[in-house]
């Protein structure tokens, strides 16, 4: 294959992916990155008869990252900027890694193969992280198109029940925020009501924050709550309820830390006066008894030589 074939041969890859795209070629970088690939990496890399077959292969291999299963739960043949952006870059950075090897012939093409299959299970990894409850609002990539729009995962909004645990004088948080609310759009407001039992509600707070706190719970604070948030749309994104239950005061032991002194502990070289002597201070300062004899016969045998110094002299 000539030289003057292969900016033709990229316009053909190019030309080729646009309509299928398989989302990461929604990335401009993307296909710079494929671009650079073909043009100054493989005529160095790679005898020039396999140029044509290798980067046929390259082109269905990112081509299928579109092919994966459908399902509401995951992936839907859409992904947003953030997920888009995260795929495009680690596959970037393996391009990267192998053209910076050096990396040629048939060693080359396994390491390329291998990290587009690497890449395309990445992609599937990134893509399943949408909610699972609740209605979002998002700007959203079509895989097919590459268009964006704002999308609207309908799903049920009620998103479950929460059991809450708290101890009576302390706080109690209420946290309504699930993890894609922030990447949502068209959201308002979160609104936190108590429900009573004859289902009458109170409204306790609304804005922006997404935690409601009360400070020293008492045992009236005890039931059920829930948390709304609001939606630009009719019906409301989120919907979670708490069920408090408040339990006795925690009883906290006092242990006395190890630098504090207590009565018996006196600081070494301090001297202590006045202090009460117990009995058994009193035992552990008197003398023992095996000191008292071997001091009295000490004696004796003094005053027995003193004696017999004295007769001695006299006579």
């Amino acid at each position: 294959m000539g030289p003057w074939r292969l900016p033709l041969l990229v316009a053909a890859l190019a030309g080729c992916l646009l309509p299928a795209r398989g989302c990461v070629m929604c990335d401009p970088n993307v296909v710079e990155a494929l671009k650079s690939l073909e043009t100054d990496y493989l005529p160095g890399h790679l005898e020039a008869k396999h140029h044509e077959n290798v980067m046929e292969r390259v082109k269905q291999a990112v081509e299928a990252f579109k092919d994966l299963p459908i399902d509401e739960d995951s992936y839907m043949g859409v992904v947003d900027e953030a997920t888009l952006q995260k795929a495009a870059w680690s596959l970037l950075k393996d391009l990267k890694r192998i053209m910076d090897s050096d990396v040629k012939g048939e060693l080359f093409v396994k390491e390329l193969f291998w990290t587009l299959h690497l890449a395309k299970d990445n992609f599937a990894s990134y893509a399943a992280q949408f909610q699972k409850a609740g209605l979002m609002l998002q700007p959203l990539i079509w895989c097919s198109t590459c268009q964006k729009q704002v999308h609207s995962c309908r799903k049920s909004s009620n998103c479950g029940e929460r059991k809450v645990k708290v101890h009576q004088m302390e706080d109690m948080i209420l946290d309504c925020e699930l993890n894609w609310h922030k990447i949502s759009q068209g959201l308002t407001d979160y609104s936190f009501y108590r429900v009573w039992g004859n289902n009458s509600e109170t409204l306790m707070s609304k804005g922006k924050e997404p935690t409601l706190t009360k400070t020293m719970v008492r045992p009236k604070d005890a039931g059920t709550y829930r948390c709304e948030l609001g939606s630009v749309q009719s019906s409301p994104a989120t919907i979670i309820y708490f069920h408090v239950t408040v339990l006795p005061k925690r009883i906290v032991e006092e242990i006395p830390s190890p630098n504090t002194e207590t009565k018996d502990e006196v600081a070494l070289g301090e001297v202590t006066l006045d202090r009460p002597q117990t009995a058994t201070t009193l035992q552990s300062q008197s003398p023992k008894p095996e000191k008292v004899l071997r001091s009295r016969l000490v004696g004796l045998l003094i005053w027995g030589f003193v004696v017999l110094i004295a007769s001695v002299a006299t006579v």
